[in-house]
C-alpha cells in the first residue's frame, strides 16, 4: 500500500476531502528544482480533518469514481 502525505485543500464535500501532494523532482537538464503537484481525493468517514490540516493518507480499493484514498491520520491541525 502507497502512504502519501499533503495539505487538505477542500473540505466542502459529505465524508470526502481533497488533499495537495506536493513532489520535488529534479530537473534532466538543468538541475533545478520543480515543484510537481497533484490532487488527490481521500474518503474520511467521519469528517474529522478541515481545510489546511496536514494529513497522511493511504491507498485503498475504489471507493468511487475518483476515490482510490483513505484518511489515515491527522499530522498537524
Amino acid at each position: 500500500m502507497k502512504i502519501k502525505k499533503g495539505i487538505i485543500i477542500s473540505d466542502k464535500m459529505n465524508k470526502t476531502r481533497i488533499v495537495l501532494y506536493v513532489k520535488k523532482k529534479r530537473h534532466n537538464k538543468y538541475g533545478k528544482f520543480i515543484n510537481i503537484t497533484k490532487k488527490f481525493y481521500a474518503h474520511d468517514e467521519k469528517n474529522l480533518s478541515k481545510y489546511g490540516d496536514y494529513v497522511s493518507i493511504i491507498s485503498t480499493r475504489p471507493l468511487s469514481k475518483t476515490k482510490f484514498w483513505v484518511i489515515k491520520k491527522i499530522l498537524n491541525k
